[in-house]
């Protein structure tokens, strides 16, 4: 129980004590779903309705949500940003037969493989000046009965944190083109 404590305390201050050496706080830009495209829901979330008439204006809201100012003369925060590029190099392993196959798709554009259907909405990079990462909305559909689909962004840096659950194929994204 000790240990526990002790790395509870290390997580809390850890941040305080980086912060004090003049290091500048990282935050981020959230990657939106592509205009007209309908937005996720997750499971057992239940939505906040925002009254429009009482939301403050924008000169009033931090740029990030839980961001605080930066205090002057002090470090400023990282902002990490994506631009828009033009096409998506999906990466597709068909776990029967062992076969991994790239795709280019461009963004609107639609793709067949096997079963799987994959449109591209979106395709995102950081500028060069920030960290490598690039992430795409995809939309994949199964024409399998009982097959899952997916609708999401997925990034290529981290493809574990949102993927195509499906027994037969795997789908990742690899980079953006312009």
């Amino acid at each position: 129980m000790r240990g526990r404590s002790f790395l509870l305390v290390m997580a809390l201050a850890l941040p305080v004590a980086a912060q004090a050496q003049g290091m500048s706080p990282i935050t981020a830009t959230p990657l939106l779903p592509p205009a007209g495209t309908a937005p996720q829901t997750l499971p057992n979330v239940a939505a906040v309705p925002q009254p429009a008439d009482q939301t403050p204006p924008a000169a009033q809201q931090p740029a990030q949500p839980g961001a605080t100012p930066a205090a002057p003369g002090g470090p400023q925060p990282l902002q990490l940003a994506w631009v828009p590029q033009g096409a998506a190099q999906v990466q597709v392993l068909d776990k029967v037969n062992a076969q991994n196959t790239v795709l280019t798709l461009k963004v609107g554009q639609q793709a067949q493989y096997e079963s799987l259907t994959i449109l591209v909405t979106a395709c995102s990079t950081h500028p060069p000046d920030q960290p490598r990462d690039a992430a795409a909305y995809l939309k994949i559909t199964d024409s399998h009965a009982d097959a899952p689909g997916f609708q999401g962004w997925m990034l290529a840096d981290n493809p574990a944190l949102s993927m195509l659950e499906s027994p037969m194929y795997d789908v990742r994204v690899v980079g953006c083109q312009a």
